[in-house]
């Protein structure tokens, strides 16, 4: 009789940071970037997507790869999580960053990250990551929830979660105020 094949007890497919990857500093500094930049209606799916407001609703804009101060800090934790937790092969940032702002209402539903036909999306998103830009105090609701409603991510600001590109989350409605996260996908070859 064969064996299972079980995960090595070390891996973990959400990752919560207990330590900053943003100073508050450079949380303002990056909602000023963000901010700078036209906004967008956020989309459901690649390329050219398309709305639906019933999917989602919020505000993005792509924060260039000009800032490198970002994506230095941004990949030195990919490789922190991805050595000491998820194991994923080879992966890199191949997308700019997206600042998106939820406005009271705002809220994007379940979701996945990742395309589950890999030859569309080379490379595949293989691990997420969103961090909280500002105070939680700023707004009500808005709260990031990972798997099922009963895993539900409390960030603090400059703090963020990492997950497996593949595993369905959601950010709920915005009751008051507004809520600003940056949003990274590091991907790589297909999955094998």
């Amino acid at each position: 009789m064969a064996r299972p094949i079980l995960e090595p007890p070390w891996k973990s497919y959400i990752v919560h940071t207990t330590n900053p990857i943003f100073s508050i500093d450079e949380c303002k500094r990056i909602i000023q970037i963000g901010t700078s930049v036209p906004p967008k209606e956020g989309i459901i799916g690649e390329g050219k997507g398309t709305l639906n407001h019933k999917k989602r609703r919020s505000m993005v804009s792509w924060i260039p790869f000009t800032h490198r101060w970002i994506y230095e800090r941004l990949e030195f934790w990919m490789h922190t999580v991805n050595n000491k937790h998820m194991g994923f092969h080879q992966i890199q940032i191949g997308e700019p960053c997206q600042f998106t702002v939820y406005n009271k209402k705002h809220f994007y539903n379940w979701h996945q990250d990742s395309n589950f036909i890999f030859k569309e999306s080379p490379p595949v998103r293989k691990m997420s990551a969103s961090i909280l830009l500002n105070d939680p105090k700023e707004f009500k609701g808005g709260d990031m929830q990972l798997v099922d409603d009963k895993r539900t991510a409390i960030l603090k600001q400059g703090y963020g979660i990492f997950f497996a590109s593949f595993l369905p989350h959601r950010v709920l409605p915005i009751k008051k105020g507004r809520r600003f996260s940056l949003v990274v996908w590091f991907g790589g070859p297909p999955l094998s």
